[in-house]
């Protein structure tokens, strides 16, 4: 008797280890992407390493016309089938593109939004370029505290699919700014969908240059995310910088014109709507400096400009958001030097490579 039982036991034992080793081999990708996270900051802000298969050319080919159909995808090939929840808002951004004094070629970014942690998730996929991104966590569903959950921890597998700024391998870089319109809809025949925030990633893993992003957009039908409108600022390693808009579900292309481009929250599409929006304030902060420097900047003197327009107490701009991160992504050397809560005596420099 003691001999079954026995052999019961070691049988029971021998089931768990098969079933463990196997949950380990059939996640090992996903833990070992969530192994990779780190806490830089107490604000906080984290980075990741994403080492799972996010499979966006499958993406692509299926095409997603809404948050909810990114939802679905991104539950069922990145989660394993755990419910999430994806909300992108409207933002109130400030960007531009400038070069250093020694013909270098950068790219500016503050993301002005209510507070949230924030994540860099670094990526190299299969069939893309490397890059490194800035996701907001809030729109996951995650709080300050929610990194502290096992279970809510799982959810930033999903976070390759909400990129709102980032540089590839190339030195493409790219973000996306809200617009106050009606949603951008366009639905013409015979072309594939994706939404705000799969633009951004289409980008940055499958442009090699300004040129070719431009290209791929037109591919595709944009869907605006969370029932808004939004129009994106593109720049790359040749300094080609473009701001491209979607009025009326019309997709416009505007370059540079001078030695630098500042986009904020208004149109600059040449209609009925042009300077319709706002941030005009943050703009003219941005353009009055870029003049007086002849559109140069150094790195250092890049950020400081972000500060100086940058949202939150002690400014005078007219949104009530505050600038959770502020990136000067380096296009000409693929790096990024980030700060976040607007402490801009800490500054942390990442590469895509």
């Amino acid at each position: 008797m003691k001999k079954k039982i026995k052999y019961l036991v070691l049988g029971i034992i021998g089931i768990l280890v098969v079933c463990i080793l196997g949950l380990l081999f059939w996640f090992h990708d996903e833990l070992q992407t969530l192994s990779s996270v780190k806490k830089v900051s107490n604000y906080p802000a984290y980075t990741m390493t994403y080492k799972n298969d996010y499979n966006l050319d499958g993406l692509l080919k299926q095409g997603v016309s809404n948050d909810s159909e990114l939802i679905q995808f991104a539950s069922k090939q990145l989660l394993k089938g755990l419910p999430l929840t994806i909300k992108v808002p409207k933002v109130g951004c400030t960007t531009f593109a400038t070069s250093t004094p020694n013909g270098q070629h950068l790219f500016g970014r503050n993301f002005d939004l209510e507070y949230s942690p924030s994540m860099l998730v670094k990526t190299a996929p299969k069939n893309g370029y490397k890059s490194i991104s800035m996701v907001d966590l809030r729109f996951l569903g995650l709080t300050k505290n929610s990194m502290n959950n096992p279970k809510k921890k799982l959810i930033t597998l999903a976070a390759p699919y909400i990129p709102f700024d980032g540089i590839n391998e190339k030195g493409v870089s790219a973000a996306v700014l809200w617009v106050p319109d009606k949603t951008t809809n366009q639905k013409t025949k015979n072309k594939p969908n994706i939404t705000t925030s799969v633009a951004i990633r289409m980008i940055l893993d499958k442009a090699k240059d300004t040129n070719q992003a431009i290209s791929l957009l037109k591919k595709y039908n944009m869907h605006a995310s969370a029932n808004g409108c939004y129009h994106f600022q593109i720049n790359d390693a040749k300094g080609k910088s473009v701001i491209v808009e979607y009025e009326n579900n019309k997709m416009s292309v505007l370059p540079q014109n001078g030695e630098s481009q500042v986009l904020t929250n208004f149109y600059k599409t040449k209609g009925n709507k042009y300077l319709q929006g706002d941030g005009h304030d943050r703009y003219e902060v941005v353009e009055q400096k870029l003049k007086e420097s002849h559109g140069k900047l150094t790195e250092k003197q890049a950020m400081k400009l972000l500060d100086a327009a940058h949202n939150g107490p002690g400014k005078h701009f007219k949104e009530v958001s505050n600038t959770q991160w502020s990136v000067v992504y380096n296009n000409t050397k693929k790096t990024a030097d980030v700060v976040v809560g607007r402490n801009y005596n800490q500054v942390r420099h990442y590469s895509v490579n």
